[in-house]
């Protein structure tokens, strides 16, 4: 099993913590005194000397100034920090913004990619979902995180538009899937039949592989996992109930890469594959 997806997040936070601890102590400054100079508490630099509370740009600056460290030293934390605070995104935070403004986020990413590992136990992956699909699971999004509706239309157009890079010359999409995906009945029954017809065709994509693990597998190596994406071997976003994280630690992404190569192993391919997605159908239809 992978090490905590937040694990990632923490340890570039514990970075620019050690870094700003070192600051005050080659300063030749108490908690309480660095605190006095940066006009808080002294319990929030416990925090954020310890990991706890990410400091904000204004934070970094009273404690670099505190400590009569440069100016590229501020900068430098602010950076990093940023980054650490980026890794860990909660849902309601990002889609504040409209669901539209989060699928049109990562349109650069997936234009870099080149080659897509995407695992779900949950959904079918949005590299592969229909328009009615996509609408009834942006819909669930939505009420979910309970947000307003007002942009579910823009926001599936936006999400067809950037799946549409895996018909791009170069690019390598293996996607698997648990059997149950085929059964939840994300959206009404019309759409439902579309997203499953057009597994079918996307299976038949010279540059995509659609495994799917049967639910009567006799002998798992490993059990379901949350729903994570891997880019190129260099990164991973992994969907949480409350937040998306973003794991960059190569041991890490190792981690996810041989989950991701044990899950493949136990999925079918091809016809067995086919079967299985037509009997989701005919399930529709009792």
């Amino acid at each position: 099993m992978p090490a905590s997806p937040s694990s990632s997040a923490q340890a570039a936070r514990i970075t620019v913590a050690q870094r700003l601890r070192e600051l005050r102590k080659a300063a030749g400054l108490t908690i309480v005194e660095l605190a006095t100079a940066c006009g808080w508490h002294y319990s929030k630099t416990s925090r954020i000397e310890n990991g706890r509370t990410g400091p904000s740009a204004k934070d970094i600056r009273l404690w670099c100034a505190a400590t009569a460290a440069g100016e590229g030293d501020a900068g430098d934390l602010i950076a990093q920090s940023l980054n650490a605070e980026a890794m860990y995104q909660e849902w309601r935070r990002q889609m504040r913004v409209g669901l539209k403004a989060v699928q049109e986020s990562v349109v650069t990413l997936f234009h870099q990619t080149r080659r897509f590992r995407v695992y779900s136990s949950t959904v079918v992956p949005g590299l592969l979902q229909t328009e009615g699909y996509a609408r009834g699971v942006l819909g669930i999004a939505s009420a979910v995180h309970d947000l307003p509706a007002r942009d579910i239309a823009e926001a599936v157009q936006a999400r067809l538009e950037r799946s549409r890079v895996i018909h791009a010359p170069g690019r390598r999409v293996a996607v698997v899937i648990e059997e149950s995906v085929l059964r939840h009945r994300m959206a009404d029954e019309d759409a439902m039949a579309a997203q499953l017809g057009s597994l079918l065709a996307a299976g038949a994509l010279p540059a995509v592989s659609l495994g799917i693990i049967p639910m009567s597998t006799r002998r798992r190596t490993q059990w379901p996992e949350e729903t994570f994406a891997v880019y190129d071997d260099k990164l991973v976003t992994v969907e949480l109930v409350s937040a998306e994280v973003t794991v960059t630690q190569p041991s890490e992404v190792d981690q996810y890469l041989k989950s991701f190569e044990r899950l493949r192993s136990m999925a079918v391919y091809g016809s067995k594959a086919r079967t299985l997605i037509v009997r989701a159908i005919d399930a529709l239809h009792p």
